[in-house]
């Protein structure tokens, strides 16, 4: 279905002209702000589960900046900016849920979003940091930054939480159409994207630096994670496939929609984040099957 969408948003640019662009802000500045503080306030954070979304926000900041350092010298500026945003995050939402809802009991979901929220917030601070500074100075991308509505969607969700309040009923039946918004405009930007790239933005070398960190960093560092943890804390089985699942989704959507946000480059993206999505349905089975064999779950 997420591919359906991709179509659909092809169609739109190519017989609509559709600019993508206000789509993008929408996404960036109501959509995924209202989306996060639903899913922090429903999930009921403990310090448990904030420990998940801690970790998984520091371990995407960590790879995105290492990979930032290594590909400056290599890729053009704003290429650089884009594989080092797409480096720290993956499709856990639009993606890696759906699998995670058919493969995990309740506890396993809940602990899988707030692994999601790390990366989500990682999108929408450390990665927009570094996309920005594609093309802004540290100033301008820092300002850029403290605009970003999903920062304090964030807080006001832990005060709401932190204070025991309730959210009222009606609030919160209204905001249960944003997930499918933010998937569906998500998916559909690939598409309006792809629909004004022509032959010459296929590069060969930005897209297989963009297979190599999602679908062989990724996996390796889940993997060591898993049998790590597993030696020290002793993590439950549920956990750990849900940190299984996180290294081995395609790349985020969200790397399209902060750089065409950001204007660096979208349409080098899209066919990065097309190519790893129908990529998806072969290798994922393929990871999970032999991830789990070597963590001892399977």
């Amino acid at each position: 279905m997420l591919l359906a969408f991709v179509g659909l948003g092809w169609l739109c640019a190519r017989q609509l002209a559709i600019d993508p662009r206000p789509i993008a802000t929408l996404l960036i500045y109501i959509v995924a702000p209202l989306t996060f503080f639903r899913g922090l306030t429903l999930g009921g954070p403990t310090p448990g589960y904030l420990l998940l979304t801690l970790g998984l926000f520091a371990t995407a900041s960590l790879i995105a900046i290492a990979v930032g350092r290594l590909a400056r010298p290599v890729f053009p500026a704003q290429e650089a900016a884009v594989l080092a945003f797409s480096a720290g995050t993956g499709n856990t939402g639009y993606f890696g849920l759906p699998i995670a809802m058919v493969l995990l009991p309740a506890e396993g979901v809940t602990q899988y979003l707030f692994c999601l929220l790390g990366i989500t917030l990682y999108e929408f601070t450390v990665g927009f940091y570094l996309s920005a500074r594609g093309q802004f100075s540290v100033r301008q991308s820092l300002v850029k930054i403290l605009r970003l509505p999903l920062i304090y969607a964030f807080l006001a969700a832990l005060l709401v939480s932190g204070l025991g309040l309730t959210v009222p009923a009606a609030v919160m039946g209204g905001l249960d159409v944003f997930p499918s918004t933010y998937t569906l405009l998500g998916m559909m930007i690939i598409g309006m994207t792809l629909g004004r790239v022509s032959i010459r933005e296929f590069d060969m070398r930005f897209i297989g630096a963009c297979v190599v960190v999602r679908y062989g960093l990724w996996p390796l560092l889940a993997g060591v994670a898993v049998l790590a943890l597993q030696a020290t804390l002793g993590i439950s089985a549920e956990l750990a496939l849900a940190l299984l699942l996180v290294g081995v989704v395609p790349m985020a959507a969200n790397v399209v929609v902060v750089a065409m946000e950001l204007a660096i480059r979208p349409e080098k993206g899209a066919i990065a984040v097309l190519l790893t999505t129908l990529a998806a349905p072969l290798l994922i089975p393929l990871y999970l099957a032999g991830l789990l064999r070597l963590t001892g779950l399977q």
